[in-house]
């Protein structure tokens, strides 16, 4: 008499056809699922969305310009000695608008660094310098 082997494997045809069911189920639902709106808070104080900044152009030539990207991209042509008080003026609404230096590539590195230094007597608080990425990074 020959001894019968137990054989020891697992039928998983039934629990892929549950798989592919529940599949097919939760494709079919999860459109018709409605999101959820969620109701926030007010405070008294919140913060603001970010101020488009004013650009200081210098050009080639060693003109300056002004640009309120708030108010659309129309330069306004001024001197060194304009420059303060246009800037006051602009920033009167908002005095943590940011100033952006934007100096043509053949201008001096001096001529950017006194229109910073004038920036920072006039107690302007955020200056930065607009750059262009270089190409291929």
């Amino acid at each position: 008499m020959r001894q019968r082997r137990l054989v020891n494997e697992i039928n998983v045809v039934p629990y892929i056809d549950v798989m592919l069911v529940l599949l097919v189920i939760f494709m079919v639902t999860a459109p018709m699922i409605q999101t959820g709106s969620v109701d926030l808070p007010s405070v008294g104080k919140s913060s603001q969305p970010p101020v488009a900044p004013l650009e200081v152009i210098i050009k080639a030539d060693g003109s300056l310009s002004l640009r309120d990207r708030a108010k659309g991209s129309a330069e306004q042509v001024v001197t060194r000695a304009e420059l303060p008080e246009r800037l006051k003026q602009a920033q009167a609404a908002s005095p943590q608008q940011p100033v952006l230096i934007a100096g043509d590539r053949s201008v001096k590195y001096e001529l950017v660094l006194n229109v910073m230094d004038e920036l920072q007597k006039q107690q302007v608080a955020k200056i930065g310098l607009l750059v262009q990425p270089a190409a291929g990074r």
